[in-house]
């Protein structure tokens, strides 16, 4: 069963294996496989369910809220996410203006089936929008019992500092950071984790097992399995693309398999365990096409890797890992995205 860990310097406390499902609810799998993979997560202890209205565009908040609507609402928590554009694409449909907060709180809570959401996460930094304006928005959101607490994703130091200064003022909590993190890409690490220490956030991680790259399925010189994400052209395949253009990432993943033996874990275990190491990641989202995934993931809850281990996996690795902490700025969107 899973673990659970509090959220930032907050009094909630999470599953340390959260359940996401972008690329996968309203895309990749029938209604019907999503609510059998909603139904394992539940019954494997996971109550932290991760989304953004984005996904699917808009859909896959329905069809978790579906999925979810018969639970007891106060045995969960619910996340969702607001910024990237959504609906037909108007000019004010995206981005993290007053005006697209306040409409879009509604819309998920409407998707989701529920009154409030545990965590509103802003899903990038609006580059467009005072910030002003947006933490404004996210304290009104919260004062009107939409939203229990703000979180970020994919955003920097700088930018955490500023939001969480101006969330202090206005008298709420900016309490999560939403990066990308796994033993491959490690940029938060550098500056991301610090400032959250400092400021009393945690990570919850997406993409722990790196799009599938570290389970090992991906060889140098070979082509991606069938049914992989490398092959699905809904937009798993560009995600883990850039991966895919580094074969000698892919053979130093190889050099991962005789360790997760070891430690009795299969390769995505090894991956979700390591990133549960780092004292200052709460949760790592996982996500699931079927509800053996859900099980399988689970069993990385708990797994303490020794300090020697996690030294053999970074000499395993070496200089392909990716640090620069640059790389959170550069891959986000400099404008708000039409």
């Amino acid at each position: 069963m899973v673990a659970y860990r509090y959220l930032g310097a907050s009094g909630l406390k999470i599953s340390e294996i959260a359940y996401g499902n972008w690329l996968t609810h309203g895309s990749q799998v029938e209604n019907d496989a999503a609510f059998a993979c909603i139904r394992a997560a539940l019954e494997m202890g996971i109550t932290t369910f991760d989304t953004a209205d984005v996904y699917a565009n808009t859909v896959a908040e329905s069809v978790l809220g579906e999925g979810l609507k018969r639970r007891r609402r106060e045995s969960l928590e619910i996340l969702t996410k607001v910024y990237w554009p959504t609906g037909p694409g108007g000019p004010n449909d995206a981005g993290l203006s007053r005006k697209h907060i306040l409409e879009s709180i509604d819309g998920s809570l409407r998707r989701l089936q529920t009154d409030y959401v545990d965590v509103y996460q802003a899903h990038r930094f609006d580059h467009e929008t005072p910030l002003e304006e947006t933490m404004q928005a996210f304290a009104d959101v919260v004062r009107a019992g939409k939203a229990l607490y703000i979180g970020v994703s994919e955003w920097s130091s700088d930018q955490i500092r500023a939001a969480h200064a101006l969330a202090r003022e206005l008298g709420f909590g900016l309490i999560s950071s939403q990066p990308q993190y796994s033993m491959i890409w490690r940029v938060i690490e550098a500056q991301v984790i610090p400032t959250s220490q400092e400021l009393g956030l945690s990570q919850i991680v997406w993409s722990p097992v790196a799009q599938g790259i570290l389970t090992g399925k991906y060889k140098p010189g070979q082509q991606p399995p069938p049914g992989s994400r490398a092959t699905d052209e809904k937009g798993g395949a560009m995600m883990v693309q850039h991966f895919l253009d580094q074969p000698e990432l892919l053979e130093r993943v190889q050099l991962l398999r005789p360790i997760a033996a070891e430690l009795e874990l299969s390769m995505a275990q090894l991956a979700v365990a390591w990133v549960l190491q780092n004292p200052n990641v709460s949760a790592a989202i996982i996500g699931a096409s079927r509800p053996e995934q859900v099980i399988e993931n689970v069993k990385a809850s708990g797994v303490v890797i020794p300090a020697e281990v996690m030294k053999r996996i970074d000499e395993a690795l070496g200089d392909s890992v990716a640090r620069d902490p640059s790389l959170t700025v550069a891959m986000n969107p400099k404008g708000r995205p039409a």
